[in-house]
């Protein structure tokens, strides 16, 4: 019971409601369930609302997967003038004839794809304590660029209710999530909350404080980097294992390709209490191409968390085509605009708590974001060679922009050449 109060002290009604004026705030509805066909179904709803000075807007959209027949329906409406409309007797978001309202744990959505002709009408039960990602560190608040913003989620819901697709009613029965942001932030010009500087310089110096405290320094073996996965962006995954695990996993990249997160994962075995690993590192398997712009995402990628005590392995496998949302930025000379990618996916690995090794099988929701700028794609790998291996690097460089590619490889004895091999093609 400590535990929930902990937890539940962190979650107000206050801040479940909005937050005008924020630059930017969302609230965001995923969940797998099933249909009496046995068909597993992904659906995503988003209500967003931002605020630029005396300008509001704001949008709403839909993605529903349909996992077997790999196929999506997607309805996008967007309103420049007015923001949300918000009811204060409690926690109620509208826009047009959606809605999405309740409280903790309690909620009713009603979303209506009239695209499509897709109605919901959904009841949806928290049964996970709700969590803000760097809870213990920051309160649940991230920098970005010069802003900050809080990020707030519940893991873990019941899905019971009803959807009407291609004149058809089906029953439906599954798990959600839930997640509420907001904040002064700007995407199209990270830099432009000067007056946000003071604040935001104590989120990152608490996040950096944590993560050197968390942990040790060493040479990785290999480690890339790219143009596209800059700090504006990240890969999100979250999902459900069936022993009823819950996980998060918030990867922000600092350009890096293939080593070190900068970002959390975030695991709970009871629905109740929440560990946030430091010691994470990812490996993309597979990247696809965006259809649109220069720049690659994961379809498949690993990732390894480790503690004193435990480590995690797991391999996260797009397993649809893929939704690519996309924010052009006109006026913008150096960001061309910025991209989320979602696909429904499969979660397989292990759990190891330093005795026993438990495999882990499971479902996930994956969605990279880019901000994507004018170069295009660019990758820098490295690979260290130590001893008693020898010691050397392999630096291999490939440019989208500039057009060209280097390879260069260093090894000192015992092995090879002293001076190392250049090839430029």
């Amino acid at each position: 019971m400590k535990n929930i109060k902990k937890e539940l002290s962190h979650w107000t009604l206050e801040d479940e409601k909005e937050h005008f004026p924020s630059d930017l705030e969302w609230w965001c509805t995923e969940g797998f369930f099933k249909t009496k066909d046995k068909k597993t179904w992904n659906l995503k709803a988003v209500f967003t609302e931002w605020c630029e000075g005396s300008k509001t807007g704001s949008l709403y959209f839909t993605t529903l997967f349909d996992i077997k027949k790999n196929k999506y329906y997607y309805y996008y409406v967007r309103n420049e003038k007015n923001k949300l409309i918000i009811e204060n007797d409690g926690f109620i978001i509208k826009f047009n004839d959606s809605y999405f309202k309740g409280l903790f744990p309690k909620y009713d959505m009603h979303f209506n794809d009239k695209e499509n002709k897709i109605i919901f009408d959904i009841g949806q039960v928290a049964t996970s304590i709700p969590h803000w990602i760097a809870q213990d560190i920051t309160d649940g608040w991230l920098p970005l660029g010069l802003g900050s913003y809080r990020y707030g989620f519940i893991p873990k819901t019941k899905l019971v209710g009803s959807m009407s697709i291609e004149n058809e009613k089906h029953d439906i029965d599954g798990f959600g999530y839930i997640e509420h942001v907001w904040g002064n932030f700007n995407y199209d010009n990270p830099f432009v909350q000067i007056k946000n500087i003071p604040n935001t310089l104590k989120i990152y110096s608490k996040l950096i404080g944590w993560r050197i405290h968390s942990l040790k320094p060493k040479i990785p073996k290999t480690i890339a980097f790219c143009s596209e996965n800059n700090p504006f962006g990240y890969d999100w995954v979250w999902g459900v294992l069936d022993n009823g695990w819950t996980f998060f996993f918030g990867n922000i990249m600092f350009w890096i390709m293939d080593g070190p997160s900068m970002g959390t994962f975030i695991l709970s075995k009871d629905d109740k209490t929440y560990k946030e690993f430091a010691d994470v590192k990812f490996h993309y398997k597979k990247t696809m191409k965006s259809e649109i712009f220069d720049f690659v995402y994961p379809s498949e990628f690993t990732m390894t968390a480790k503690n004193d005590t435990e480590k995690l392995y797991l391999r996260f496998v797009m397993t649809c085509d893929t939704k690519e949302h996309i924010a052009r930025f006109p006026k913008n000379k150096y960001w061309k605009g910025f991209v989320i990618v979602e696909s429904p996916g499969d979660v397989g690995g292990y759990y190891f708590d330093g005795k026993n090794k438990m495999k882990l099988s499971g479902i996930c929701k994956i969605e990279p974001q880019r901000q994507v700028s004018i170069f295009g794609h660019n990758v820098l790998k490295l690979d260290f060679l130590k001893p008693p291996d020898g010691v050397g690097i392999k630096i291999n460089f490939k440019s989208n922009f500039l057009k060209k590619g280097i390879f260069s490889q260093f090894q000192l004895l015992p092995k090879t050449m002293p001076f190392g091999d250049i090839k430029i093609f």
